[in-house]
Parts: structure tokens; sequence; C-alpha cells
């Protein structure tokens, strides 16, 4: 059964995902790793490993970041949804914050 990601991803993740692709095959022919030497490494078979470089969706994060991680470039991974770079959910959450803080259990004085 042919999986339905390609016709569900959103436009700019599919572009994300083909520029990623694109870039780990710059990256491999730069270190001059053949495709079968990288599939071998990430413990992929070859035609997973072709996936990854056009930027398939199907294909598995893990095994985006292992070859990334072969290729030296996981350091940024971490940073992808990092929620101090979050600028939409620090807005929405700056919106919720309360006008006024009120005391909690403020003791009434006896007269």
């Amino acid at each position: 059964m042919k999986s339905q990601a390609n016709d569900t991803l959103p436009r700019a993740a599919r572009k994300a995902l083909v520029k990623l692709g694109g870039d780990i095959a710059v990256a491999r022919k730069k270190r001059r790793f053949s495709t079968i030497s990288m599939a071998e490494r990430a413990f992929l078979s070859r035609s997973t490993y072709g996936k990854i470089e056009k930027g398939d969706p199907t294909v598995s994060i893990g095994a985006y970041v292992s070859v990334l991680a072969i290729l030296g470039l996981v350091g940024g991974v971490e940073q992808l949804a990092d929620r101090r770079n979050d600028a939409l959910g620090l807005d929405i959450e700056e919106d919720r914050l309360p006008q006024r803080i009120m005391p909690r259990g403020r003791k009434r004085r006896a007269t």
C-alpha cells in the first residue's frame, strides 16, 4: 500500500525535507563517501538512504538524525523545536498572563 505522506504533507514541510535531503547529499559528497558507504554506516538499506537524499517523508526521523550524526551535522537537531525559539508559543503564553495577581491564602486580621 502506497503511503499518503507525500499527498498530506504541507508544502513548507515538503520543501524543508527536500532541502535537507539535498544538503545531506552535498555533505556526503564533500566527505567523499559513497551512498553505499553511508547506508552501511547508518545501518540502512541503500534504497532507504536514497530516499533520505531525496527528502522522502516516509523515512523515520531517526534515520535522518543517524545520517546527520555520521556526517557530523547533528548539532542543530536539538534546536529544531526548542521552546525558547518558539515565537508563536511565547506570544500565546504572554497573552494568557493574568492582569492582576492576588495573594493566596491571605489571612484576615482578628479584630
